[in-house]
């Protein structure tokens, strides 16, 4: 079995899980050819929507995702990923999680530190 890439005009959502400690770091795209590249090789792989790509989470940072389990939604339309994060960081802004924003009082901060400067990582 694998993702209904038709129903979802090509892309599935991928929802990243830390393996150990189930923190949701991210969600991305996968195209066929991402979820190929994914299970073959045991890294995450997605498709950039901004960039109209094929990427590898971590190929310029050495942030990797190793996928450690695959599992498939109800409706084979929606994947998630338990990985484990080499470099402690899967956001491209430095943080551990994309989701380093939270709503307090009707403002939104950054409610977690930065693990790495992004400066000092994408050149």
């Amino acid at each position: 079995m694998k993702p209904d890439f038709a129903k979802c005009g090509g892309l599935v959502p991928a929802i990243v899980q830390d393996v150990k400690s189930l923190e949701v770091l991210m969600l991305a795209y996968m195209s066929e050819e991402a979820w190929e590249k994914t299970l073959a090789s045991g890294e995450a792989h997605f498709y950039s929507r901004s960039r109209q790509k094929l990427w590898h989470k971590g190929a310029t940072s050495g942030h990797i995702q190793k996928v450690r389990a695959v599992r498939l939604d109800c409706d084979a339309d929606t994947v998630l990923l338990l990985v484990e994060q080499v470099g402690n960081a899967a956001c491209h802004e430095g943080y551990r999680s994309c989701f380093f924003r939270e709503l307090d009082a009707g403002d939104w901060k950054i409610c977690v530190p930065k693990v790495f400067d992004p400066k000092e990582v994408y050149k």
